[in-house]
This record gives structure tokens, C-alpha cells and sequence, in this order.
């Protein structure tokens, strides 16, 4: 006799795959978005694909929802993989360690107030790049900015 067990439905999960959209000036300034939780968690824009999205049309969804921009975005041909941050463990299915991040950045010609999503962020900052790398929690993150943002000496 067969027995099944009940399958968790996948779409009750977070797709374990990632856009980061490092958001900048041409004089090398990036903006820097700082979580409602955990609330010392400073990152650029960030955000999970959803089921059938691809990761260009997630970067722009993404940008668009936590900053109000409405900017294009440039691939950096980058993949990450790292562990998920246990603030956020819950989100995904229980077998599931991982993520997958796809890098982009998008360009402005000069710092531009933004629009934050409140249930997300609670602060914006303007830095120049190396601030902004050293500001930023995620290692993955401090890695795009220093090496997709001309740093001024």
C-alpha cells in the first residue's frame, strides 16, 4: 500500500532567487536604503522574483516599488549565491538555504529624492561610493558597489 504525504505548496514560499539594484550617480554617489527589519540593515535595492519573472523585470519592479524610480536598469552579468539571513529564513520552503542573486545598477545624473515603501524601509542616504560599500551589510552588496560605481578618490 502506498502512503503520500501532503506536499507544501510552492507557492506558498519565496522563490529563492534575488535581484540587487545598485542605484547611483555619474559622479559616483549611491543610494543606500535602510530596512525597517532589522533596522541597522542598510542595502541598495533589493527584492525576490516572483514565479515566471525574469531577473531584468524584477530589478525594474523592485526599483520602482521601493524608491518610486522609474529608471532603466543595466545587467552586470553578476550572480551571487549566499545563505539567507535568518531574519528572513521563513519565507522560504524548509529544504531551502540559499539564494540566488542577479546584479544590476541604474544611473541617475545627480541624487534624486526618492520614495520609500514604508513597510520596508525606513531611511534613505545618499553616499559617495565608499561610504556606501561600508555602510552596507551584505557583503554581496559592498561588492557591486565597488565594483560597478566609480569610486572618487
Amino acid at each position: 500500500m502506498c502512503t503520500s504525504r501532503p506536499r507544501l505548496s510552492s507557492a506558498r514560499y519565496k522563490r529563492p532567487e534575488s535581484v540587487l539594484v545598485v542605484v547611483h550617480t555619474g559622479a559616483g554617489d549611491v543610494l543606500m536604503l535602510q530596512r525597517r527589519t532589522p533596522a541597522d540593515y542598510w542595502q541598495s535595492v533589493t527584492g525576490s522574483l516572483k514565479r515566471d519573472e525574469s531577473p531584468a523585470a524584477a530589478a525594474q519592479r523592485e526599483l520602482q516599488e521601493e524608491t518610486g524610480l522609474q529608471l532603466p536598469v543595466i545587467d552586470c552579468h553578476r550572480l551571487n549565491r549566499f545563505t539567507i539571513h535568518p531574519a528572513w529564513r521563513n519565507r522560504y520552503a524548509p529544504d531551502v538555504q540559499e539564494n540566488i542573486e542577479h546584479v544590476f545598477r541604474a544611473e541617475l545624473p545627480a541624487c534624486h529624492e526618492v520614495t520609500l515603501n514604508p513597510a520596508e524601509h525606513r531611511a534613505y542616504r545618499w553616499l559617495p561610493a565608499q561610504e556606501a560599500a561600508l555602510l552596507a551589510t551584505s557583503e554581496t552588496n559592498r561588492d557591486a558597489i565597488r565594483d560597478f560605481v566609480a569610486i572618487r578618490s
